[in-house]
């Protein structure tokens, strides 16, 4: 009690009656102190450096030979991959605010805030917009609410199936921005007033002056899944309950999500993080990193759950356990798919999970990773935090469109749920065995203390 005591009377001193630095190099104070707590739902990854590439011997002509060091700062990795459930809100949250946004276009004042978040009147800002009003439930009693949301957003005429009011899943469009923090950087970047823009902080500088326009990149992208790929990548296969039921029966509420392409878990992960930090502003928190797709290195780092050279998440050379059971879900045998006890995807916590406390860094699905595949790419990128990304350019080598993935699925063979094999889908595409799990950089060095406490 008297060490609080101390405590309470120095920063009284100190802030209560703080007199400016005095002509002393001080800093910005007062400065809140920051405690970075765990994402929910994620695990503290620590910093460390690890071989990267084959731990095992290689497929001929894979060009995966290359083993590489390389050093990861510290971040948070999601626990499991993103299911059903988890995306699903994603999908309600476009939906809700395609809703409310029609409503508040037509003069529904119940459907947007009249102050902004800093209480001022909305009509002085009404050319910069509205704010959308989440507290107030769509009002489907209301005859005019109803007929003007379902003309806008649900299936008509022959498109319609027994009557049955069906969403229209192809106006369920999610626009966002990001920043293009390589092209800011670049050399290259050419302004006619303003000249070289090398610096993020100059970035920053000339706003208003029509040159930060060229690097904030504006995207709108359908979110609902393909349900589609359980028929269509398995000619000759009846799959059709899968296409049915698999995204939206609750049922499937903790399978892995599947059917997104590498864009939707990019925008999947921009709304995450839009949500975190609106409800952190609005209760006075300071910001966090983003959530993003981990990059390669990222991933194999956290695969491996601090086992070096290990070939598999639990260590190795097997995937059985000394019972013979299948220690992840992927194809033990050829055809044989029901041997490790799922036919195809299962529950996002099974098995066990790898030392880092992550599931299923083997088998159910692949996941996306951010990072662009080359099969040199051990050979050029850099050994902190290697990364070869798509930067949205019209110089862009088709290349940089092939996206790497990771961890093999529930229909791949054990060789791709190695945590050195690599393998690849086009950013575009989207299929049944691939997911993904987002991750979130750690601001500052990295925990200290006792590892156990970390999670």
């Amino acid at each position: 009690m008297k060490n609080i005591l101390i405590i309470l009377i120095a920063s009284a001193t100190l802030f209560g009656c703080y007199a400016g630095p005095q002509g002393e190099l001080v800093g910005v104070v007062p400065r809140e102190q920051w405690i970075q707590v765990n994402p929910y739902g994620m695990n503290y990854i620590h910093l460390g450096s690890y071989t990267m590439g084959p731990s095992d011997q290689d497929v001929p002509f894979a060009l995966n030979t290359r083993s590489k060091t390389v050093t990861v700062p510290a971040f948070y990795a999601d626990v499991h991959e993103i299911s059903n459930n988890e995306y699903r809100q994603f999908v309600t949250y476009v939906k809700d605010s395609l809703f409310r946004n029609t409503l508040a276009e037509d003069d529904q004042e119940d459907y947007f805030f009249a102050e902004d978040a800093l209480g001022r009147e909305l009509d002085r800002f009404i050319d910069k917009g509205y704010i959308l009003n989440w507290e107030n439930p769509v009002n489907w009693e209301d005859e005019d609410i109803f007929d003007l949301l379902y003309d806008e957003y649900f299936l008509q005429g022959s498109d319609q199936f027994y009557n049955r009011a069906e969403l229209d899943t192809r106006k369920l469009n999610y626009r966002y921005w990001w920043i293009n923090f390589d092209a800011a950087a670049s050399k290259g970047s050419q302004d006619e007033e303003f000249g070289e823009v090398n610096s993020l902080n100059q970035l920053h500088s000339v706003r208003g002056h029509g040159d930060r326009s060229q690097f904030v990149i504006e995207e709108t992208i359908n979110v609902y899944p393909d349900t589609l790929v359980w028929v269509r990548d398995y000619t000759y296969g009846f799959n059709e309950p899968l296409a049915d039921k698999y995204f939206w029966h609750p049922a499937f509420d903790d399978y892995p999500v599947v059917g997104v392409t590498w864009s939707q878990a990019k925008a999947f992960n921009a709304w995450r993080t839009q949500i975190l930090s609106e409800w952190r502003g609005k209760n006075g928190q300071s910001d966090v990193s983003r959530f993003r797709l981990p990059t390669e290195a990222e991933w194999e780092y956290a695969a491996r759950g601090g086992l070096e050279l290990s070939p598999y998440p639990w260590g190795g050379p097997y995937m059985r356990n000394a019972q013979g059971c299948p220690l992840a879900n992927f194809k033990p045998m050829r055809g044989d798919y029901v041997e490790d006890g799922g036919d195809y995807t299962v529950p996002i916590a099974s098995f066990t999970p790898n030392d880092y406390g992550l599931y299923q860094m083997a088998g159910n699905v692949s996941e996306w990773t951010s990072t662009a595949y080359d099969e040199t790419v051990y050979e050029f990128a850099h050994d902190l935090s290697p990364e070869y990304s798509y930067k949205a350019t019209v110089d862009d080598p088709p290349a940089l469109h092939r996206k790497v993935i990771r961890g093999g699925s529930w229909k791949d063979i054990g060789y791709y749920c190695q945590t050195g094999t690599r393998s690849f889908e086009f950013r575009d595409t989207c299929k049944a065995y691939i997911g993904f799990r987002s991750v979130m950089s750690y601001l500052g060095r990295g925990k200290s203390g006792d590892p156990e406490d970390w999670n």
